[in-house]
């Protein structure tokens, strides 16, 4: 076991690893060396890595891939996508290719707006409070203006502070339930910025409210945050086509396959079990377009899960219909994302991936990531209800169990065309390598 350690965090880089190597690998240096090889070559970088975050020891890669040809409301874009898992960005472009000669995506920002509040507890009559909160909303709101002046500059700020009374689920809980718009900002520290201001102006103006007994007077805050539920900052994204425009495919005729697909997703929105499998498919592409682009994945897995619960039962962040003999198949999501603030100026390969994208305001980049989740949907449910899904990720996966084994470019090159046309497991895989050795 390890023991305690103190001012960890002062440490220097190589201090930090040599106390890592002592206490957790026996003094192995080949764990220095590995920790080592994936520092940049370039310290200015390298330290510009560093101090992202604490207790900095190396870098840790993910593949920076790209996926062509996704047409969206009549734009041809080149969508960036960091994810290690292989099928992904090949299913994302194959959606692309079937989409672009089909009308390609159509996408549309709903709404953007954006949630915090602040928690507390009042011990009192909540009529008084009621009173109070009308009387002081207007000064609430004006008490932020040297933090909101830049973003109103933008277009931007508060929208609204509502009171809003919990106390029947929490004994003396009440919020202020704060919306905002932060235009091309994520807009997370601005928003908790606003919320701290709050709690301070309500206290205080609480303190020296002459209707309330000294008891309601102490308003205790029990915290200021945002929130990552945005359920009113949403994306549509969709594509459509004719029936007759849909592939034939094993003994599938073209109405079968459409009708087999909207089948699936109707699973999906009534089956739990499916529908957790089948939005995390929509996440490997939404993620993988968020991470490229320097934004939070987990703020977006938060509320994307969220919002696929909102009726009460967690459901298919996708729906696919049949009307009038065309196939519509479309996505409905929260995406709080940002091209402004964070990482976007700061991280040399974000700052690569949105100008890639034409560098997109908040909205635009909203409409590709749907359209990213959608795509790769899309792509899974195609593989399910045709040839299955483990054919094609099968044969992504075939590079990395070759390369867990060492096989040298000769032996991948044969490998790869043995398994163009027999099954891909880790054990024939195994089986094929020793038949090449031997």
């Amino acid at each position: 076991m390890a023991p305690v350690v103190s001012g960890f965090s002062k440490l220097s880089k190589d201090e930090k690893i040599n106390w890592l190597v002592k206490h957790h690998f026996n003094n192995d240096t080949n764990t220095i060396d590995i920790i080592k090889t994936y520092w940049n070559s370039d310290e200015k970088l390298q330290q510009l890595h560093d101090e992202f975050t604490e207790n900095t020891i190396s870098n840790y890669y993910l593949p920076f891939s790209v996926a062509p040809n996704f047409l969206i409301n009549n734009e041809r874009f080149t969508i960036p996508m960091a994810i290690e898992e292989s099928s992904v960005v090949a299913a994302a472009s194959k959606a692309a290719k079937f989409w672009q000669s089909r009308g390609g995506f159509n996408a549309e920002v709903l709404s953007t707006t954006k949630v915090g509040q602040v928690h507390f507890t009042f011990s009192g009559d909540n009529k008084k409070l009621k009173t109070f909160f009308k009387n002081i909303k207007s000064d609430l709101i004006s008490s932020a203006s040297h933090i909101t002046k830049n973003m109103e500059k933008r277009g931007g700020g508060i929208i609204d502070i509502a009171l809003r009374d919990k106390s029947s689920e929490i004994e003396n809980y009440y919020q202020l339930h704060c919306t905002f718009s932060t235009v091309d900002a994520m807009g997370a520290n601005f928003i908790n910025s606003c919320l701290e201001q709050f709690a301070d102006f309500l206290t205080n103006a609480a303190s020296t409210y002459n209707e309330f007994s000294e008891a309601e007077k102490k308003i205790e805050i029990i915290m200021s945050i945002l929130s990552n539920y945005v359920p009113e900052c949403i994306v549509k994204a969709s594509v459509s086509c004719s029936i007759d425009d849909l592939p034939s495919i094993n003994n599938l005729t073209s109405l079968q396959y459409a009708q087999k697909f909207v089948r699936a997703v109707q699973i999906a929105k009534i089956e739990p079990y499916r529908a957790v499998t089948h939005n995390k498919g929509i996440m490997n592409g939404i993620d993988a377009v968020v991470l490229a682009t320097g934004n939070d994945f987990r703020a977006i897995e938060a509320g994307a899960h969220a919002y696929a619960s909102k009726d009460g039962k967690y459901s298919s962040l996708t729906e696919a219909k049949i009307e009038n003999n065309v196939f519509h198949f479309s996505i409905q999501i929260p995406l709080a994302l940002g091209t402004v603030g964070g990482l976007t100026t700061l991280h040399p390969l974000v700052k690569l991936a949105l100008s890639l994208l034409g560098s997109p305001n908040a909205k635009k980049l909203m409409e590709i990531t749907a359209v990213a989740g959608l795509a790769q949907n899309f792509a899974a449910i195609n593989s399910l209800i045709t040839t299955g899904i483990q054919q094609g990720h099968m044969k992504m996966h075939l590079m990395n169990i070759l390369n867990q084994f060492q096989a040298t470019n000769d032996e991948k090159e044969k490998l790869v065309e043995h398994f163009k046309t027999n099954t891909v497991t880790h054990s024939e895989v195994v089986l094929q390598i020793e038949k090449l050795r031997n």
